[in-house]
């Protein structure tokens, strides 16, 4: 199973708006979503990738910051990205003032030990943020960075006459200002402490109590002690008055000077574009007794092409379809051709076909469907369903044993093969004189067909299919 990727995500100043100057969200009267926060998040949830919220709060549960004006906001935030299908993995709060200098407080790692024990991978992971300790956290966790860069005018402001419902979408504005909505809770309101069925206890500030893996998070039950008499006197959490708090055995990981994100992003559309478009791609290495086999794919094209298989003809018809596909193919194989030529075409197939799998991930929001009928003199026709089952048809006769140095029997088995490991229905047929043109008309009418079924309408992340899998 492949490592899991994560999206750890600030929250003041990056999914709701940071007040000025108390830089604290301690009453429903201040609390706002970022301009398109929500759209952006929902879009985000639907790209494989475990959504952890992970933020310092100033001397929480001290009289500068009780834990009551905390909590009441915190869950109306995670009801709100409830209602929209967003629910974070896991909740990762730092207490401590900034002086404390406690290896728990970003950019400090002590609250991520779970995630650099292992299992995920961290490099094609991200750190959402809109400070340089975001930029730097992600260094030294070993992700890459996005900064959300505040608006030219000083900041992102709420839309105080914006009144939807708490659960609302509203891509490209402010999402919800409590004291304006029909039936929000009031500031004196009794706000659960937990929302019902999100995992890690959402709403709950992890804590580093023993009994917690790796000195981070509250069990569920733990939240009604915080919750009665005064909160967090007795938690040994991240916080001023835990002089035996649990620190991390992990340090942070020695860094260049300055790191820098890989994105300086002004708007949340941005931020879920750039990683959608990074999501969509794969690297698979097959490594046989036969044969020694690298394929990249890119199926928004923003690698470049290089192919070389031994096999001149192959070579240009593997071209074919990252050109009418538009994806980017990068396939490196060596076989035993001293042999035949039958195990590189085979295993170029499967690793083809297993990078175009692992590319389309979820397969949310893709057309799933694809035909084409091109070329010349000849005819062709290739249906393409993407819906997880196999099923490979194949009419196509050629009256050659070889084009240029590849053997035209292959070119059935090399579909085949790919029909299998992509996972998909692929029927091919096709008639014309010329095989030369014959074997380029089926590589094209494939590539026009993989280029419509792996299309991706921006900001659609349905799936197409009723079962609600593929």
């Amino acid at each position: 199973m492949a490592d899991k990727k994560v999206l750890f995500i600030d929250r003041d100043g990056t999914i709701l708006v940071e007040p000025q100057p108390s830089e604290q969200v301690d009453s429903f009267e201040k609390f706002a979503f970022v301009p398109g926060a929500i759209s952006g998040l929902k879009a985000l949830s639907g790209l494989g990738y475990e959504l952890v919220l992970a933020t310092n709060q100033d001397g929480l549960g001290t009289p500068s910051f009780p834990y009551e004006d905390y909590i009441g906001p915190q869950n109306l935030m995670l009801e709100t990205l409830k209602g929209e299908g967003i629910v974070f993995s896991d909740i990762l709060v730092d207490r401590s003032f900034p002086s404390d200098n406690l290896p728990t407080r970003k950019p400090g790692v002590g609250m991520f030990s779970k995630y650099l024990a292992g299992g995920y991978d961290l490099a094609a992971s991200y750190v959402i943020g809109d400070r340089d300790t975001d930029v730097l956290l992600a260094a030294n966790l070993g992700c890459k960075a996005i900064r959300l860069v505040a608006a030219p005018a000083g900041g992102f402001a709420a839309d105080a006459a914006a009144t939807p419902s708490a659960s609302a979408v509203i891509p490209g504005a402010v999402g919800v200002i409590p004291s304006a909505v029909e039936g929000s809770p009031a500031a004196s309101d009794v706000i659960p402490s937990a929302v019902e069925g999100s995992p890690a206890a959402s709403g709950v500030i992890p804590s580093a109590v023993e009994e917690s893996p790796a000195g981070t998070g509250v069990q569920s039950a733990d939240i009604q002690k915080d919750t009665q008499n005064n909160p967090l006197q007795n938690d040994r959490g991240y916080n001023r008055q835990s002089s035996d708090c649990q620190v991390d055995a992990f340090q942070p990981r020695a860094v260049a000077e300055a790191p820098q994100p890989v994105l300086c992003a002004r708007s949340w559309a941005e931020i879920a574009e750039f990683i959608r478009l990074g999501s969509r791609s794969a690297t698979v290495k097959r490594t046989t007794g036969e044969t020694d086999i690298c394929v990249s794919v890119d199926l928004d094209g923003r690698i470049p092409t290089r192919i070389s298989t031994g096999l001149n003809f192959f070579d240009h018809m593997l071209d074919q379809i990252a050109r009418h596909s538009g994806i980017g193919l990068q396939i490196e194989a060596k076989g035993d051709l001293e042999v035949d030529e039958h195990h590189t075409m085979e295993d170029v197939a499967i690793a083809l076909g297993e990078a175009l799998r692992q590319a389309l991930g979820s397969k949310r929001g893709i057309e799933r469907y694809g035909f084409a009928l091109p070329m010349d003199e000849c005819e062709a026709m290739v249906l393409l369903d993407l819906g997880g089952r196999i099923d490979f048809a194949w009419d196509v006769t050629f009256t050659r044993e070889y084009v240029g140095d590849t053997p035209t029997e292959m070119f059935r088995h090399f579909y085949k093969s790919l029909c299998e490991a992509l996972q998909c229905n692929l029927h091919i047929s096709a008639r014309g004189e010329n095989n030369h043109h014959l074997a380029e008309a089926v590589f094209k009418a494939f590539a026009r067909a993989l280029r419509q079924a792996i299309y991706h309408q921006p900001f659609n992340y349905d799936l197409a299919s009723t079962k609600g899998v593929l």
